[in-house]
């Protein structure tokens, strides 16, 4: 292997969850090897903490539990210590990436790789959705380390205009939430939706959907994730469900356009559902004229229950998202450095991860982010 210096240091520091519902453990390993031309090893400079964590966390990550003793954190970013002498990729040590959790080693060769025919997608030989591959902090170790060995097909260079810290979030929550517009099928003056606003994601879309072009309504149910959504300042409207319902929204927007009162006439165009949760959809739903678009990114492990009435009399087209292609995240990450897309963090070092964890818990909004140089 070659690097960046004459000598890696033979431990790293990670965090470990050793088991379900338990807090993390900081401890000394060694640095993960290299053993594939396709792998490169990093030095984390910044690792955010996702939803999905905390369901990992919490033992409802299934079918596919991962294996203890476990590093998790799928949306990172750092610098290019290592790579082998018979390295596939153009990166070079000391560039700068950002990494998302999938695709580890995809195969390579199923229908999914060989999919080269759509218009956000790889070129053959690597897919995000390829069922073979593995994802950094679920099905194998992440971001919560000193060091971490990524996919060089997976990751994306870092625009010198973003730190690393401002990277970390887009990794997941920018480029799903990216993704999510981009499957609205919007044009430039439409009108789009976000349920969950205030969120890591939510936060994100209100800033991309507005640099996009396009009318954009934010809707939260809690304080901190509202208030957040507002001091952002991005020309969206902010909604508290609690205090508004979805009638009252759609009566309202076909007054500025001038429409009479028939049902399905006025309304959104599409609408981004991000909260697991069955009264978001069906008030996201409410929200959408005839013919619109609803995209689903959230999973919750009940499932949603959907109206037969509002697909067969409204025409209400319900499509899902996960993340995006690897296209789709430097698309994305320059998106976000030319129109200064940034997300709201508050920052923790390594050894205070289940400090970050207690603070997710008050759901105050925004993203949580590991940031390395608070260790020194």
């Amino acid at each position: 292997m070659t690097s960046a210096t004459s000598k890696l240091p033979r431990l790293m520091k990670a965090q470990f969850l050793d088991a379900f519902k338990t807090p993390y453990n900081l401890r000394s390993v060694p640095l993960p090897t290299l053993t594939s031309p396709d792998n490169l090893l990093i030095k984390v400079d910044a690792a955010s903490y996702c939803h999905t964590d905390a369901v990992l966390a919490e033992g409802l990550m299934l079918p596919n539990p991962p294996a203890f003793p476990h590093i998790g954190c799928h949306e990172f970013a750092g610098t290019i210590v290592c790579l082998l002498p018979t390295s596939n990729t153009s990166f070079r040590i000391g560039d700068r990436v950002g990494v998302p959790g999938r695709a580890f080693h995809p195969c390579g060769t199923c229908f999914e790789c060989l999919d080269d025919k759509s218009p956000n997608s790889d070129p053959a030989g690597y897919s995000i959705l390829c069922p073979s591959s593995h994802n950094n902090g679920l099905s194998r170790h992440g971001g919560f380390a000193e060091f971490a060995v990524v996919d060089a097909r997976q990751v994306a260079p870092i625009p010198a205009s973003l730190s690393a810290v401002e990277t970390a979030p887009l990794m997941c929550a920018g480029v799903t939430i990216y993704a999510a517009l981009k499957r609205c099928s919007l044009k430039p003056g439409q009108r789009v939706g976000i349920i969950g606003c205030g969120g890591g994601l939510g936060h994100l879309g209100l800033q991309f959907a507005r640099k996009m072009g396009f009318k954009v309504i934010g809707c939260d149910s809690a304080d901190g994730p509202l208030n957040l959504a507002r001091d952002l300042n991005t020309g969206a409207t902010i909604v508290d469900v609690r205090l508004k319902e979805a009638h009252e929204i759609v009566k309202q927007l076909g007054a500025e356009d001038g429409i009479s009162d028939v049902r399905g006439e006025s309304g959104l165009d599409a609408v981004i559902i991000l909260p697991e949760s069955q009264k978001a959809l069906d008030y996201g739903i409410s929200l959408l004229k005839n013919h619109g678009n609803c995209v689903v990114v959230s999973f919750p492990d009940t499932g949603f229950h959907l109206s037969a009435r509002d697909i067969v009399f409204r025409d209400i087209s319900i499509v899902g998202s996960l993340v995006g292609s690897n296209k789709t995240l430097r698309e994305m990450l320059e998106f976000a450095a030319e129109h200064q897309v940034r997300a709201i963090v508050k920052r923790f070092p390594l050894s205070d991860l289940n400090g970050l964890v207690d603070d997710y818990y008050l759901g105050r909004g925004g993203k949580l982010v590991i940031d390395m140089s608070l260790e020194n």
